[in-house]
C-alpha cells in the first residue's frame, strides 16, 4: 500500500508531461532557384525597404507617412492582436489551479409577548458570519491546455502578420491611387495642349476660308475636333477627384479632404531605380500573407492535440473549506467543514463525437497546409507577372517617347504644308489626332510602369514591416 501511495504522485507527474497530437514542423515548398528575370542571389530584408521613395515625390512620401498609423484597416488588424493576446491568456489559464472565495453575514431576530413570558425577554437575535473557499485543478494529463496555448500563441503570431498584410495593402492602394490621380492630371493638361493646338488649326482654317482657299467642310471638321477634345476633359477631372477622394479614405479622413492639396498638380510618379527581388525562397520569409498562413497552419496543427486529448481520461483535484461563526443571545460558537479529493472522468461512450472532432481538426490542418501552399504559389506568380510587365513597360515607354517626338514634327510639317496649299486640312487633323493620342498613350504607359513597379515591390513584401512591433525574424523562427 505504501508503494502505491508513493508511485501515485510520480505517475501523475509522468502523465502530466504527456502531450498528444502531432508536433508542428514548418512546411516546405518546392520552389525554383531563381525567378525568370532574376538571379540566384538572396535578397536582404525587403520588409524594411521604403520602396515608394524611389519615385522621389515628397507629396507621396508625406501621404504614406500620414496614413501609416491612421489607416482603418491597419487599426482593425492591431485590435485583432489585442484579441489574440487575450486568447493566449485564456488558453493558458485552463491548465492552472482555480481558487474562489466568498463570505456572507446574516442577522435574524424575533419580537413578541410570548418570548417575554417564556424567557423574560421580548426580543431574541442571532448573527451568523460565514466564509469559505473552493479550489479546483484540472491536471493536464495529455497536454490539452498546452496544445491550446500553443494554438493561441500561433494565432497571435498570425495576428501580427495580419497587420503587415493590411499595411502592405494600404501601401499598394495608396500609391496606385496617387499614381492614378497624377495620371488624370497629366492627361488633362495634355488635352488642354491639344485643345489649344486644335483651336489654332481652326483659326488657321477660318483664315484660309476667308481668303477663298478653304471650304465650309474644312471649318466644320476642325470645329468637330475641338469639340471632341472639350468632351474628353471632364472624364479626366472625374478620374482625378475619385482617386483623391479614395486617398482621403485611406488616410482615415472624409472624402475631398486631400483634393485641394493634390489639385496644384505634379509630375507623374516614375520609379528611378530597379528593385532587388532576390529568389523565390525569400518570399516565405518576407511575404506577410505567407507568414500568416504558416502561423495559421501551426495553430490548426496544435488544435489536433486539443481534440485528441479529449479522447483520454481527465483528472481533477478539488476541495472546499467552509467556516461559520454564530453569535446568539444564549450561546456563541463556530462551525467548520472541509473536503478534498480527486475525480476521474472517463470518456466511454459519446457516439463517436470525440473521434469526429479529431478528424475535423486534422482536416482543418490539411486545409491550412493547402492554403499555405497556394499562397506561396500565388506569390511566385505575382512576382513573375510584375517582372515581365515592368520589363516590357520600360520598352513601351521608351518607344512611345519617340512616337510623340515624331508626331510633333509631323504636325508642324503638315501645318506648314497646309498654309502653303500643298496638303489638305485632313492631313493636319490627322496629325493633330495622332499627336494627342500618342501623348495620352505615353502618359498611360508611364502610369502602367509605375503601377507595375508598385506591384513588384508589394509582391516581394517590400515595406510591410515598417513601424512593426514584432520583427519579421522573430515570427519566421517560430
Amino acid at each position: 500500500m505504501k508503494i502505491v501511495k508513493a508511485l501515485l504522485p510520480l505517475s501523475l507527474l509522468l502523465l502530466s508531461g504527456c502531450v498528444v497530437g502531432p508536433d508542428y514542423q514548418s512546411p516546405d515548398a518546392a520552389l525554383p532557384a531563381k525567378f525568370s528575370a532574376g538571379d540566384k542571389a538572396a535578397s536582404n530584408d525587403v520588409t524594411l525597404n521604403p520602396w515608394w521613395e524611389a519615385f522621389r515625390d515628397k507629396k507621396l512620401n508625406g501621404l504614406v507617412a500620414q496614413g501609416m498609423d491612421e489607416n482603418l484597416d491597419v487599426q482593425q488588424s492591431i485590435e485583432r492582436i489585442m484579441e489574440a493576446r487575450a486568447n493566449v491568456i485564456t488558453a493558458a489559464a485552463g491548465g492552472l489551479p482555480e481558487i474562489n472565495a466568498g463570505g456572507s453575514a446574516t442577522a435574524q431576530g424575533q419580537d413578541g409577548s410570548y418570548l417575554r413570558n417564556n424567557t423574560g425577554r421580548d426580543h431574541t437575535e442571532t448573527k451568523t458570519l460565514a466564509a469559505g473557499g473552493d479550489a479546483s485543478w484540472l491536471i493536464d494529463l495529455f497536454g490539452q491546455y498546452r496544445r491550446a496555448k500553443e494554438s493561441a500563441t500561433a494565432s497571435l503570431d498570425a495576428a501580427y502578420a495580419d497587420v503587415n498584410v493590411a499595411r502592405l495593402a494600404y501601401l499598394s492602394d495608396l500609391t496606385t491611387s496617387y499614381i492614378e490621380a497624377r495620371y488624370n492630371q497629366e492627361a488633362y493638361a495634355l488635352q488642354l495642349q491639344s485643345l489649344a493646338s486644335r483651336r489654332e488649326t481652326l483659326k488657321l482654317t477660318n483664315d484660309i476660308k476667308a481668303a477663298g482657299a478653304a471650304s465650309s467642310l474644312d471649318v466644320v471638321q476642325a470645329e468637330g475636333l475641338v469639340n471632341t477634345t472639350l468632351a474628353e476633359l471632364p472624364g479626366y477631372q472625374t478620374g482625378f477627384n475619385q482617386a483623391a477622394n479614395h486617398i482621403a479614405t485611406l488616410l482615415g479622413l472624409p472624402a475631398t479632404t486631400v483634393t485641394a492639396g493634390l489639385g496644384r498638380g505634379g509630375a507623374q510618379p516614375t520609379p528611378r531605380y530597379n528593385t532587388k527581388i532576390g529568389v523565390p525562397a525569400d518570399l516565405i520569409r518576407f511575404r506577410p500573407d505567407i507568414r500568416r498562413a504558416e502561423r495559421q497552419l501551426a495553430a490548426a496543427t496544435a488544435a489536433i492535440g486539443v481534440a485528441e486529448a479529449q479522447l483520454y481520461p481527465s483528472l481533477s483535484l478539488s476541495g472546499t473549506i467552509d467556516g461559520s461563526r454564530i453569535i446568539a443571545s444564549a450561546a456563541t460558537g463556530g462551525l467548520g467543514s472541509w473536503s478534498f479529493g480527486p475525480s476521474l472522468n472517463l470518456p466511454i461512450f459519446n457516439g463517436g463525437r470525440l473521434k469526429a472532432n479529431v478528424d475535423v481538426a486534422k482536416s482543418g490542418a490539411q486545409q491550412q497546409y493547402l492554403a499555405w501552399k497556394q499562397t506561396v504559389l500565388n506569390a511566385v506568380e505575382e512576382v513573375e507577372n510584375a517582372l515581365v510587365a515592368l520589363r516590357n513597360n520600360y520598352q513601351t515607354v521608351a518607344a512611345l517617347r519617340k512616337v510623340v517626338t515624331s508626331y510633333e514634327q509631323a504636325l508642324g510639317l503638315s501645318r506648314e504644308s497646309y498654309k502653303g496649299g500643298a496638303t489638305s486640312l485632313l492631313d493636319v487633323l490627322d496629325a493633330e489626332r495622332n499627336l494627342a493620342n500618342s501623348r495620352i498613350a505615353l502618359a498611360a504607359s508611364i502610369r502602367n510602369l509605375s503601377n507595375n513597379y508598385v506591384a513588384l515591390n508589394v509582391a516581394i513584401g517590400g515595406g510591410s514591416s515598417i513601424g512593426d512591433t514584432q520583427p519579421v525574424v522573430e515570427v519566421a523562427k517560430k
